[in-house]
């Protein structure tokens, strides 16, 4: 693989984006390392999804450079980033409400299948070979995920938790080499929390996936990250390992008290 020289799969170098007046990242650098968990917190409105939306390239930003895997992202446009293996959840379900478990996961397969259009007209040959393949994976990811049970139900039949489930499954039949989970655990119960955090782990454990976490739930953050950065205003206050993070002041001050990071209890939204 393609690694730049520094060790890191993913590279964010003197990140600057402005909207009109307001400064939403200023002058941001992080470094990811392959298989890794990675996340990202800070109070809302600190730029943490800005920082998403350049690597996915929804945004472009003024300044700065963004590198994985030796490949400049920045001149790159959004299909072309997931195609390089780096896809995202998103903290509001983005998911095709009255389509089944199932589509939606053959749906997130839909960049890597290439039968031509006639062949998939007809859908012979290749493309039905390529149809069985593709459809062995997205049931595989459904038995990893645990979703047996509503793997032929329409999306919008199912809870929140549910669905949100759904998403990193869709996420993964990707075949991704980097996942960005955008809040993964927002809106859910404490059990749906724990599945998803088992979840995280699995996927960088066992598939050996690099995940990227933004997160209000400190509990989760504290518990399986390898890594945690801060951003405030825009600005990197903090990177470290869990336990240098909670005790770190500049964290301590932007979150308006220890507590909360020091025994792990969800930090709620402004």
């Amino acid at each position: 693989m393609h690694q730049q020289s520094n060790g890191y799969q993913l590279e964010i170098k003197n990140l600057s984006m402005r909207f009109g007046g307001i400064v939403a990242l200023d002058n941001v650098s992080l470094g990811i390392k392959k298989g890794e968990i990675f996340s990202i917190i800070g109070p809302n409105g600190a730029g943490k999804t800005t920082i998403y939306n350049c690597i996915s390239r929804v945004y472009t930003p003024q300044r700065g450079e963004i590198t994985f895997e030796g490949h400049n992202i920045l001149k790159l446009h959004a299909h072309q980033v997931a195609g390089l293996g780096i896809a995202r959840t998103f903290q509001n379900v983005e998911l095709f409400k009255n389509m089944t478990v199932l589509d939606n996961l053959m749906l997130g397969r839909h960049h890597i299948i290439n039968c031509g259009a006639i062949a998939g007209g007809i859908y012979l040959g290749k493309a039905q070979r390529l149809e069985i393949e593709h459809r062995k994976r997205a049931e595989w990811i459904i038995d990893f995920l645990e979703m047996e049970a509503v793997r032929k139900q329409v999306v919008r039949n199912l809870p929140f938790g549910t669905q949100k489930r759904v998403e990193l499954g869709r996420a993964l039949a990707m075949d991704p080499k980097i996942i960005l989970l955008d809040e993964p655990v927002s809106g859910m119960n404490l059990e749906e929390t724990e599945d998803i955090a088992r979840f995280i782990l699995d996927i960088n454990e066992e598939l050996g996936i690099t995940c990227i976490i933004v997160e209000h739930d400190m509990g989760v953050v504290m518990d399986i990250s390898h890594r945690v950065a801060a951003i405030d205003f825009g600005e990197k206050i903090a990177e470290g390992t869990a336990s240098e993070i909670q005790k770190d002041t500049e964290v301590i001050k932007a979150y308006l008290g220890s507590e909360d990071l020091v025994v792990g209890r969800r930090v709620e939204e402004d």
